[in-house]
Formats: structure tokens, sequence, C-alpha cells
């Protein structure tokens, strides 16, 4: 059995999507950033670094978002969140998924103008692409979880952002996204600004 540590609207949301889009069983955790649960001895016995998401693989601690994704679609190939039958799209998709752990996620602390440059080179990157590989797969996933943050924070410019809003409108359309949305704002967001 995979149980998700999560908390509703942050990183955590990806895996949940994933988990959502693969259809299997698995346990879902909340931890509360309300209430420092982040900090609980309890948890920290299982994540040290106090983050979310950590996925339990029969009991396995497995963190960071690419890695959980990066299992997930693997270990589930019928899902097809991931393009194992080509090398160079597979390589793609991590490029994809360092982009995004490493200039995305963490250019909104850097300041606006940051922020901005950073989705900016997104937006070059999707080039207008249906998809960040040319089909669906985790790195997608990733890249709307941020994005979908951006739009329920900030509200860039739909002009600037114009292929960046398209991917995410297609990506508010699949079924395992609404799931996912609907089920963590059931739960409650407690995000920071």
């Amino acid at each position: 059995m995979l149980t998700l540590y999560m908390a509703p609207g942050s990183s955590s949301m990806a895996p949940h999507i994933a988990l959502n889009e693969i259809g299997v069983p698995f346990e879902r955790r909340i931890v509360s950033f309300a209430r420092k649960e982040q900090r609980d001895p309890d948890f920290l016995a299982i994540n040290p670094e106090g983050k979310v998401p950590t996925l339990l693989i029969e009991g396995r601690p497995l963190t960071e978002v690419a890695g959980i994704l990066y299992y997930l679609a693997r270990r589930h190939p019928e899902a097809g969140l991931l393009p194992t039958d080509d090398p160079e799209a597979e390589a793609q998709v991590v490029s994809w998924m360092s982009f995004i752990a490493a200039t995305l996620h963490p250019a909104r602390r850097r300041g606006p103008a940051a922020a901005h440059a950073a989705w900016a080179l997104a937006e070059q990157r999707l080039g207008g692409s249906t998809w960040a590989v040319g089909r669906y797969t985790i790195a997608d996933i990733h890249l709307f979880r941020l994005f979908w943050r951006l739009v329920g924070s900030h509200t860039p410019d739909r002009a600037a952002f114009s292929s960046l809003y398209a991917h995410y409108e297609r990506m508010m359309a699949r079924p395992a996204v609404q799931r996912t949305i609907a089920d963590e704002a059931a739960a409650g967001y407690e995000l920071p600004a």
C-alpha cells in the first residue's frame, strides 16, 4: 500500500494528481502546516527534512516531487506518464523536471522580477506545444502544480504566458486533476502567501 503525506495545495499536489491518474489505491495523510505537523517527531521519523510530499512505499519513504513522480511513472507504465520507449523523450522529461525543481520552484522566493524571468523561460520552453515533451507526462503534472499556484496567488499576465495558460486549461480539464483539486479543497488549504 502507498501512503502519501501531503499538505493540500503544496508541492504534494503533483504526486496526488499522478496517483489519481494511475488509479491505484493509496492512503492520504494530511500534514497541517498551520499546526506545524511537519515538525512533529512522528513525521520527522519518516522524513527528517520535515517536508511534503513523502510517499511511503511499503513503509519505505521516498521524498521530493521529481523522485516520487518518476517512481510512480516507472512503477505504473500502463498509465503512460513516462515515455520509457524513447530514451531522448524520457531524458527530456527529466530535463523538464530538473528545470522545474531548480529554476521555477525557487524563483518565487527571489522576488517578482526573478519569478517573472523564470516563468518567461518556461513559456519559451513550452513554446506553444500541447504538452512539455509532445505527450502528457509527469513533467506536465509538475509544471501544472507550480503554475496553478502562481495563477492562484499572482494572476500572471495572460498575454505574456499564453502557452502556459493553454497548458493550465488542458490540465484543468483532466478528470484526475479535477478530482485532486476537489479533494484538496475539501481538506482545506493552509498555504503561505
